[in-house]
């Protein structure tokens, strides 16, 4: 409100217990949400979750407002005060389900492992699919269309493969630093081989991950990677 309209408002004979109230009205709607959140969490929640889901289905060129606000429940209205675009709202179901995920898995503490066991559990976990079973359709999705929306798909490299790429790399390193791991190992092609595995036997298959895929490929690299006389 510029200061004109506020002189004249305050020149205004009105009661003062109603000046009070439509002063708290005017700023509580002048208040903006940061980031365009809704005021009832379970309402943004319903539309991210049918935005992801229709992600892995349809992928992001094919999905459509109209979709996301039919499988929420919700209206556009609804959906358009807290996202102003497909673009947007796409950035925040991603991150927001990459989130949930991490918040789900439970620390890895190769301490308390032997070297094999650490090394088996990291790579299980680079698996895409390791909590969300359409995390290789949406993968699959977000590489068709890097071309159209590279930004998506540096959002999926640097928020979903990346970190569990660094957390099986770090295990590594801290096997090599106990002596379990060679010195001279190349640790970035071993994590490079770890992660193909996973889309490898998707693309060959098309089915969920085989509960041993990880003790095949720990098996196949382990030898390889370990020192001398390594348990």
């Amino acid at each position: 409100m510029s200061s004109r309209n506020e002189t004249a408002v305050s020149r205004t004979r009105r009661p003062r217990g109603r000046a009070q109230a439509d002063e708290a009205t005017t700023k509580q709607q002048a208040a903006p949400h940061p980031g365009g959140r809704p005021r009832d969490p379970a309402i943004e929640e319903a539309i991210l979750e049918a935005t992801r889901a229709r992600l892995a289905a349809d992928g992001y060129s094919r999905m459509t407002i109209g979709d996301i606000v039919a499988d929420a429940g919700v209206t556009r209205p609804t959906l358009y005060r807290r996202w102003p675009g497909k673009y947007e709202l796409t950035v925040d179901a991603l991150l927001y389900g990459l989130r949930t995920q991490r918040e789900a898995y439970q620390p890895l503490a190769p301490d308390t492992m032997t070297p094999l066991e650490a090394f088996t559990e990291a790579v299980r976990r680079v698996d895409p699919r390791y909590s969300n079973p359409r995390a290789m359709s949406l993968h699959g999705n977000f590489m068709a269309e890097a071309e159209r929306e590279p930004d998506l798909f540096t959002l999926i490299r640097e928020h979903a493969t990346k970190p569990r790429c660094d957390e099986l790399l770090e295990t590594l390193r801290h096997l090599q630093d106990i002596g379990a791991v060679r010195p001279d190992a190349d640790l970035d092609a071993a994590v490079t081989l770890c992660l193909g595995s996973y889309f490898g036997d998707y693309l060959l298959t098309g089915r969920d991950t085989p509960d041993d895929l990880a003790d095949r490929t720990v098996a196949l690299l382990w030898p390889v990677l370990r020192a001398d006389g390594g348990a």
